[in-house]
């Protein structure tokens, strides 16, 4: 009989991960919302079901025996799976490990209190904005979301309560954070946790749009930062998930980097990096099979000796959006380093957030594609 494992979500980002464990030979049971699921006709079961009903889930994993529960690339899906998995002695981290991770004011607190560098932050609701007095410019985001949603670079006390109103009408919760303003670059650490003990599998060099929304238009592995930076981001990465509670599974930890070198950690996810970095990029920079291994976690028969760089590649993804219509003619044309790309739309839009992007190309090469 075939091992079951449940996949939660089933938007494109999941389609790898359903791909993967059926090449695997495991039987895939996928639990979403029906609109959007581009899962439903590839996974062996469709349950559209919410990814937020976690005791319906629980029901139904529980009567079918599931092995492993997991999910890749989205923060919303995380508490279900950590619930349900929790409740059938699965292997995954721990249900106040996966709130920890999902709200960002709780993983704030949490790095206070592991020492790990992080900007400063003021807790705030809509219609609190007198009892803020930060140095500006300071950076608003709704503590429950993902994607560039709600985040706006905010320069003085005029554009607060405006900031402030939209982030708390992204969040689920209707709660956001106010941080410290970071300048520099951004980079995301990609890892692999087990058991407690974690594993840096690569590092992540990100373009954004810059002020007021930073959302990516394109990723590049490996790293361009020098040997004592990579150091210490792969410190503060394995603090930072500690931190929060990580002990299996899938990292991506995101930082800002300034002029004088000083890192300062953004925030954790326990799950791959969305944009096809974890999906895609950590295996064609560095040979490593993270999908593989995210699935064998789950399942609760990772091995440690199969994190091997076979690879010297670079590899990327470049977003197609109003802001990189010159990069049109690439998407157009075949290329030597093309591995997959897509258009969706005949217009390019003006992005706020990662769902406003009109398509990707992602490449391979011996060295960085600069288009």
């Amino acid at each position: 009989m075939r091992e079951k494992i449940a996949i939660i979500g089933a938007s494109y980002l999941q389609l790898p991960l359903v791909e993967k464990a059926r090449q695997m030979g495991i039987e895939t049971h996928c639990f979403a919302w029906k609109e959007g699921a581009m899962c439903e006709g590839v996974a062996d079961f469709f349950y559209p079901i919410s990814v937020l009903d976690k005791e319906r889930i629980l029901e139904i994993c529980s009567a079918i025996k599931i092995k492993g529960i997991t999910t890749i690339a989205t923060d919303i899906a995380i508490p279900t799976v950590s619930y349900v998995g929790e409740k059938l002695g699965l292997c995954v981290n721990s249900y106040e490990s996966a709130i920890c991770s999902t709200n960002k004011l709780k993983m704030r607190l949490k790095f206070v209190d592991f020492n790990v560098n992080s900007p400063k932050f003021w807790n705030i609701k809509s219609g609190q904005v007198e009892k803020l007095t930060p140095n500006f410019p300071v950076i608003v985001k709704p503590v429950d979301r993902s994607g560039s949603r709600g985040v706006t670079k905010v320069n003085d006390k005029y554009e607060l309560s405006e900031a402030i109103n939209e982030a708390c009408k992204e969040s689920l919760t209707g709660a956001c954070i106010v941080e410290e303003f970071i300048d520099g670059i951004e980079v995301s650490v990609e890892s692999i946790s087990w058991k407690g003990n974690h594993y840096v599998l690569a590092i992540t060099d990100k373009i954004t749009t810059g002020a007021p929304n930073f959302v990516e238009l394109s990723h590049h592995q490996p790293t361009m930062c020098n040997e004592e930076v990579k150091r210490t981001l792969e410190d503060e990465t394995k603090k930072a998930l500690t931190s929060v509670g990580v002990e299996n599974g899938a990292g991506h930890t995101e930082f800002k980097i300034t002029k004088n070198g000083s890192v300062y950690i953004i925030e954790v996810g326990a799950r791959m990096g969305g944009d096809f970095i974890g999906s895609h990029l950590v295996e064609l920079s560095t040979g490593y099979d993270f999908l593989e291994g995210v699935i064998n976690v789950a399942l609760d028969r990772f091995d440690i000796n199969s994190i091997r760089s076979s690879n010297n590649n670079c590899s990327g993804v470049y977003f197609l959006s109003k802001e990189t219509e010159r990069l049109l003619p690439f998407f157009e044309r075949k290329n030597m380093f093309d591995v997959e790309k897509s258009i969706m739309g005949k217009e390019l839009l003006r992005i706020k957030n990662s769902n406003d992007r009109s398509g990707y190309l992602i490449y391979k090469a011996k060295e960085r594609v600069l288009i």
